[in-house]
C-alpha cells in the first residue's frame, strides 16, 4: 500500500507538531514558575550595606584636595584703589555703575581707529 501525494493537509504531521509545541510550551511555563519563586527568595534576602561607596566617596574628595588648582589671570584692584572708588548713590540708595572718564574713551577710540585702519590697509575689511 503506497499512498501517493494528494493536495490535503496531513493531519497526523499536523498532530505531531501540535504536541510538541504543547509540550514546549508546558515546560517553558514551569521554568517560568520556577525562576519566579527563586526571584521572590533573592529578593527577600538582606541587602549589604554600602559602605564602599563611602568610602569611595572619601578618597575622591582627598584626592580632588590634593589636585593644584588652574590659575586664574583676573586683574584685580588693589585694596587702596578700591577704597577710594566711591560709586555714586541715587535717592533710593542704589548703586550707579561707574563711568569712564572722557580721556580713556578718547585714547580707547584712537586705538580702535588705528586698528581698524591697519586692517584696512591689509584688505582684511
Amino acid at each position: 500500500n503506497v499512498k501517493l501525494g494528494g493536495l490535503g493537509p496531513d493531519y497526523e504531521a499536523i498532530k505531531e507538531k501540535k504536541q510538541k509545541l504543547n509540550l514546549q510550551k508546558e515546560y517553558s511555563r514551569q521554568i517560568k514558575e520556577y525562576n519566579m519563586k527563586n526571584i521572590t527568595l533573592v529578593q527577600k534576602l538582606p541587602t549589604k550595606p554600602q559602605v564602599t561607596s563611602s568610602v569611595s566617596r572619601q578618597k575622591a574628595l582627598e584626592y580632588a584636595k590634593k589636585i593644584p588648582r588652574p590659575k586664574t589671570f583676573m586683574t584685580r584692584p588693589s585694596d587702596k584703589e578700591a577704597k577710594e572708588e566711591v560709586l555714586p548713590q541715587a535717592s533710593d540708595g542704589t548703586n550707579f555703575p561707574k563711568i569712564p572718564s572722557l580721556e580713556t574713551l578718547r585714547s580707547r577710540h584712537e586705538k580702535e581707529k588705528e586698528v581698524v585702519a591697519a586692517f584696512k590697509a591689509l584688505h582684511i575689511l
